[in-house]
């Protein structure tokens, strides 16, 4: 099974703490590294994870709050020195085209590379990228600004050969390719094999979903039915039910009830708010109403799988 993970760099809220980090994930898949959000001190954190900077070919932004994009400036301007010749493609809401622009203007002339910038209407679910691995759709939020998620869906991939029976039927090697798109067999004597004798089901299609800031509303289960990997914003507990009410966010619970309803296979909580010492509240809220619950933290590292 190909490599599909998600790697944590930052899972706190607004303000920075001495646990925590601003918003960020790398999304690993079949060799592409996608970077999602980009808080302040987000390269450093990337060093730290030992990933390869020259491996990130994209950039999803959800929404312009800065704890989700301060830090995509400097980390473009640190391309620029590290001599990227690659391009740098952004996915964020069409207003930060303007600012982008000004920025690079301001603080990084003279780029070898090229950053490509993509409008992404956070009003609508749509597909935003595709490539042979995989399609990521956009997914509307609900939150004081422009906001989106993004769904990760992996495209399905060829049969797998039965070695046993290839050597059994003297098939040559030539013909593995066709097989594993499907076709029959047809034996020099004018025997048809049936392609489901030869080989077995492709991997399961794995997802991840990440729901970036967002008050809880029933509609976003549907969004990401089925998911495999939902990360949800749980920036309180139902304790501070009216601060998540009056600044468009989520409580642990309500990232659960999502879950639940969505038929997730697992749950993944972060953005928490700095009134917390411990977020292990935040984790024993959500296992009440869904089990397969686990926290975001800095360094984390965790496979998208079918459980």
């Amino acid at each position: 099974m190909q490599p599909f993970k998600i790697h944590i760099l930052g899972c706190g809220s607004a303000l920075p703490t001495a646990r925590h980090a601003p918003s960020s994930q790398i999304v690993e898949i079949r060799g592409k590294l996608f970077m999602v959000d980009c808080g302040e001190g987000t390269q450093q954190q990337v060093r730290k994870s030992r990933l390869n900077f020259t491996k990130i070919y994209a950039v999803f932004i959800s929404h312009l709050h800065g704890d989700h994009v301060l830090g995509l400036i400097g980390m473009i301007s640190t391309f620029g020195l590290n001599g990227r010749t690659a391009p740098l493609h952004i996915y964020a809401p069409g207003e930060y085209e303007e600012l982008l622009n000004l920025e690079i203007k301001t603080f990084c002339g003279g780029l070898d590379f090229e950053v490509v910038f993509h409008a992404v209407d956070t009003n609508k679910q749509q597909v935003i990228y595709e490539d042979r691995s995989l399609t990521v759709e956009s997914i509307p939020l609900c939150h004081r600004v422009h906001c989106c998620g993004f769904l990760f869906r992996e495209k399905a991939g060829s049969r797998h050969i039965r070695r046993d029976m290839i050597d059994f039927y003297n098939i040559p090697t030539s013909q593995i390719n066709n097989i594993k798109a499907g076709l029959d067999w047809t034996s020099p004597e004018g025997e048809v094999i049936k392609n489901e004798l030869l080989t077995s089901d492709p991997d399961p299609v794995r997802s991840y979903a990440y729901c970036s800031d967002t008050r809880y509303f029933p509609e976003l289960a549907e969004r990401v039915k089925d998911v495999t990997l939902l990360y949800h914003e749980s920036t309180y507990t139902e304790d501070f039910k009216e601060k998540a009410v009056k600044y468009l966010h989520s409580t642990a619970k309500e990232a659960a009830l999502t879950a639940k309803n969505a038929n997730a296979a697992q749950l993944m909580l972060g953005h928490y708010s700095q009134r917390y010492n411990s977020d292990q509240p935040l984790l024993e809220e959500a296992k009440q109403v869904f089990k397969n619950t686990i926290l975001a933290n800095e360094g984390l590292v965790i496979d998208v799988r079918i459980r």
